[in-house]
């Protein structure tokens, strides 16, 4: 009997070798003698260098002809010492199964079978190594639906040059006098002088350029080229769109110009629309700061290099329950400046942030985005670009390298719930201008079962009926498509492997896996809701099969066990989940019905109120803690975006009415929203002291939005980020002085203290009358003891708490958040020690603050 050879290989995706202690076996449904068996045999895979600059494992069976036609299954195991690990995260496409193996179709002849770990250096434009041992490049895109896919390249020129003369090779010039970098859809701004070259359909849906063309053969001479596809669609429409996989988008500003006046500046021009740009992975820029784009050769070293000082004496922490987060925003800094903040000035905040005891920095989303900088991120294009408004894809790295060396980790927020809102030139209509059959996005039905939708004012956007939303501000990417799902789970091992980034917060999963509904009528869509589930558990398991130890939060409403559940037991593999509950309970400044909402609360009966507050509904939600929770007091949706407590739902978004009823910042919580001036604003920065105080010390991860610490009062709001900057540096020098050193020491002492960030946490006491909350932390043999209170007038004669779960003995006062060093009036115990005796203690508490006890 005739057999034939089936190769099998399994690309890593990624540059050098992310697996050096790891052996392979290949396992499939095939005997001894090449036909099909329910029993998968095993054997052994050898690793060797790939084209692409990294490794792969190569294996191969041989199968008998007679099982021509037959669908055979297989996959890769990962061995390491005694332990194995399978290596296919992705799942089969089926609503029924999460079973996760690769399948081909013997054709009776020599076959090879591929799988990509991730797309990193598959899909986009990467180099490659030749056979003489020089790198070419290749462009790859998927593009399922298209007819033709053709590369053609975008001239970039000196603005102060009337006639527009493409930029040499080699040639750079000051970014903001840099022009072009924009191809129209009637072909304008396409440089001529360079070949346009016609890709070729691959194996599912991918086009690449030919290996031997001409003009591909020398990396270098188009590194730093601009570049898009030009797809003739299926419906033989013909447009320009960008790469999905662009590692750098040519503009930074916000101007589209199919709807905007464009100067033809790139300093003007939006990323999400502009030309993609050819860049090497494995160099950085060796100064952070490069004025002339592109950069010089000269400018770059190998990552390698780059990465040599990253680390000092100082340890970044590598636990999520060990952080306390400092939630940042680029766009919002540099004060005083009229445009959005950037890394630079991100890298001047370091050392304030160091002062703080703070020992993570969490950015809102710097992926390339809509706006410029100029909003918060959550608007993703490219999910493989750093926006270049925030200084781009090298300053990044800079800045996670001076993160390190300072003992700080940095998580980055990713955004796959929806796209950027108009992601024309990006994820939009693709290859299909037909919408059940946007590639992208996921779309119920024919186009065609919406129209009855046109009478209720859908006009003639009627087929958006059969879009799918999710609470999110965006339609739902098409989770049920693996190669969506991969470019998301890619883009993150990317951000991981080559910005060293520590963790990831990712927005919204409960609208990927529960919130899926058609907009046509509220129906819910559960299929979505299974892909989207198969999405964050592909997400878990490959980002830690790179990084076992990387950290990763989800913004999760749910109580679904899955989530936290570890990959290895067929879960999501989240370390912790966002507890919005915590902040309604003890801030409530958003509508948040039946919650505690005891900042505002107290601040609306200030001064000899006396009302009760519901401490106890606050004590369900600190005990709570304890279950991997990210907990916070304040974060970026809640700073002044949500919709407040007196909001009317007759407003319209933006109406002058709307704008006074959202969120506040904290201190303007805690004071009611009055002027903060004299005994108000003393009245709310001990309440800020409390609101903080409680959060650094609860069983969770304690997070923190960025100029809290000053005690920042202007709204945070999503489309306002330059017109509500704050000084920053200067506050913390003047009027928020006195707030900064507080969280500074009670940052310090929840990190000098394993027991305070245990997540043993037990309610001894609370009474709603008296506005007191009292509970214990501990650790092996050491424990604390907080009484905190919200009552506008000090318990300074001694407040009695009786439970024989207090430890009897000595209890020494170790912090007071009334002290004279925050601007409070001292009132506590003058960290003298206290006595428990069966149960049984006295202390005397600040208003409005918090006393700390050690045992």
């Amino acid at each position: 009997m005739a057999t034939h050879h089936v190769t099998f290989i399994y690309y890593f995706g990624v540059s050098g070798d992310p697996f050096p202690d790891f052996n392979a076996t290949l396992e499939g449904s095939w005997n001894a003698v090449g036909e099909y068996s329910d029993d998968w045999s095993v054997s052994a895979m050898e690793k060797i260098e790939s084209e692409d600059g990294g490794y792969c494992f190569k294996g191969a069976v041989q199968l008998d002809d007679s099982q021509t036609g037959q669908v055979f299954k297989w996959g890769v195991r990962f061995h390491r010492g005694e332990t194995s690990t399978w290596a296919i995260p992705q799942e089969i496409k089926s609503h029924e199964s999460r079973a996760r193996f690769r399948s081909f179709r013997f054709d009776g002849a020599a076959q090879t079978e591929r799988f990509y770990l991730t797309h990193c250096r598959h899909l986009g434009a990467n180099k490659y190594k030749k056979s003489d041992g020089t790198w070419g490049i290749c462009f790859r895109v998927w593009a399922p639906k298209a007819k033709e896919v053709e590369l053609v390249f975008g001239s970039l020129w000196n603005a102060d040059d009337p006639t527009k003369t493409p930029l040499s090779q080699g040639e750079s010039l000051l970014r903001e006098k840099l022009a072009g970098g924009y191809i129209g859809n009637d072909s304008s701004g396409i440089d001529t002088t360079l070949p346009r070259i016609a890709m070729i359909k691959r194996e599912g849906g991918i086009w690449e350029t030919p290996a031997d063309h001409d003009y591909l053969q020398d990396f270098e001479a188009l590194n730093h080229k601009l570049y898009m596809y030009r797809i003739k669609r299926d419906d033989d429409s013909q447009l320009y769109r960008t790469d999905l996989y662009s590692r750098c988008q040519a503009g930074f500003g916000a101007t589209d110009p199919a709807t905007d006046s464009w100067g033809e500046l790139l300093s003007d021009l939006a990323g999400r629309v502009s030309c993609s740009v050819t860049v090497d992975p494995d160099t950085v820029v060796k100064e952070f700061e490069v004025p002339a784009w592109p950069e010089a050769p000269a400018d770059f070293i190998p990552t390698e290099e780059f990465w040599e000082d990253e680390f000092t004496d100082k340890q970044v922490p590598q636990q999520v329950q060990d952080l306390i987060i400092y939630e940042l925003h680029l766009g919002a800094l540099g004060f005083g400046s009229g445009k959005p903040g950037t890394l630079k000035d991100a890298m001047a905040l370091l050392d304030h942030i160091v002062g703080l005891n703070a020992n993570a920095v969490e950015l809102l989303p710097l992926s390339e985005f809509a706006g410029g900088a100029q909003n918060w991120g959550y608007a993703t294009s490219h999910y493989f670009a750093i926006e270049y408004g925030g200084g781009g894809r090298d300053q990044f790295k800079h800045f996670v390298k001076e993160c390190h060396r300072r003992g700080l980790a940095v998580i980055m927020d990713v955004v796959y719930n929806h796209y950027d809102h108009d992601a024309e030139r990006a994820e939009r209509y693709y290859d299909s201008p037909v919408p059940e059959r946007d590639t992208f996005y996921w779309y119920e039905g024919r186009s065609d079962d919406y129209r009855y939708l046109e009478h209720r004012g859908w006009g003639d956007k009627w087929y958006r009926g059969g879009y799918v939303k999710n609470q999110s501000s965006g339609d739902a990417p098409a989770y049920h498509e693996e190669m969506v799902r991969a470019m998301f789970v890619s883009s993150a091992v990317a951000l991981a492997r080559e910005f060293h980034i520590d963790g990831f917060r990712v927005d919204q999963t409960t609208s990927i896996h529960g919130y899926n509904r058609l907009r046509a009528n509220d129906a819910e869509v559960p299929n979505a809701n299974i892909y989207g589930a198969k999405l964050l558990r592909e997400f878990g398991r490959t980002v830690r099969l790179f990084h076992p130890g990387i950290m990763l939060m989800a913004e999760d409403h749910s109580e679904w066990d899955e989530v936290l559940k570890p990959v290895e037991q067929d879960g999501m593999g989240f370390d912790g989940r966002w507890y919005s509950d915590f902040y309604h309970h003890l801030a409530g400044d958003t509508k948040s019905d039946g919650k505690a909402k005891l900042l505002l609360q107290a601040a609306r009966n200030s001064f000899g109120g006396g009302e009760d507050l519901k401490l106890d509904s606050f004590s369900g939600a600190l005990w709570n803690s304890q279950f991997q929770k990210i907990v916070y007091n304040e974060s970026h949706d809640e700073a002044g975006n949500s919709s407040g407590p007196f909001w009317d739902p007759t407003w319209k978004d933006g109406d002058e009415e709307s704008k006074k009823c959202t969120s506040h910042r904290t201190i303007k919580v805690a004071a009611n929203a009055q002027p903060l001036i004299g005994e108000t604003r003393k009245y709310a920065e001990a309440r800020c002291r409390f609101a903080w105080g409680i959060t650094a010390l609860s069983a969770g991860t304690p997070m923190f939005l960025f100029g809290e610490e000053v005690g920042a009062e202007k709204r945070f709001k999503y489309s306002a980020v330059i017109d509500f900057k704050e000084d920053l540096h200067g506050m913390r020098e003047g009027i928020g002085k006195s707030l900064y050193r507080f969280y500074s020491d009670v940052n310090k002492l929840r990190l000098d203290h394993p027991a305070l960030r245990s997540r043993n946490i037990d309610i001894v006491h609370v009474r709603n009358d008296t506005r007191v909350v009292v509970f214990r932390r501990w650790k092996g043999d050491r424990s604390f003891l907080i009484f905190a209170s919200l009552a506008d007038q000090p318990y300074a004669n001694g407040y009695i708490v009786n439970n024989s779960r207090i430890e009897s003995g000595p209890w020494r006062e170790v912090f007071n958040s009334d002290s004279f060093d925050y601007g409070g009036d001292n009132v506590g115990n003058g960290g003298q020690t206290l006595w428990c005796d069966n149960g049984r203690i006295e202390a005397v508490v600040p208003f409005n603050g918090f006393v700390v006890f050690s045992h």
